[in-house]
């Protein structure tokens, strides 16, 4: 059995940085989910990364702590709907497929991203 964290397991801070820009970058392309990135400032953006890499190394067990809002609150009034979401898990796929993760890890990654939706999906 493996004792590590899935934090460790991932990488560490550095590869959860990359998968983070790497999976941004694929949402603000789409021609469905682009429309939340909207006129957003560099500033903004940086500081939404940074946030979501806290969340999520804070999640996988890491040494990061969040200090960002609850996905509900955070979320709540975007009009994220079942199809944004479909899509929005997609990418993820995609993203952790584009940095060969074994599948255990991808497993457990997919799985607790699917454990907010109920946070975040709203229409």
């Amino acid at each position: 059995m493996n004792d590590q964290s899935l934090y460790q397991r991932l990488g560490g801070y550095d590869a959860i940085s990359a998968v983070v820009d790497n999976l941004i970058s694929r949402l603000m392309s789409d021609s469905q989910l682009g429309r939340f990135w909207e006129n957003r400032g560099a500033d903004g953006l940086q500081r939404e990364k940074q946030l979501l890499v806290d969340f999520l190394s804070h999640s996988a067990g890491g040494p990061m702590y969040y200090t960002g809002r609850n996905m509900k609150i955070t979320h709540v009034g975007m009009n994220i709907s079942e199809s944004d979401w479909t899509i929005f898990i997609g990418h993820v796929k995609d993203t952790l497929a584009s940095f060969d993760l074994p599948e255990q890890e991808t497993a457990d990654v997919v799985g607790f991203i699917e454990s907010t939706k109920s946070e975040i999906v709203e229409a």
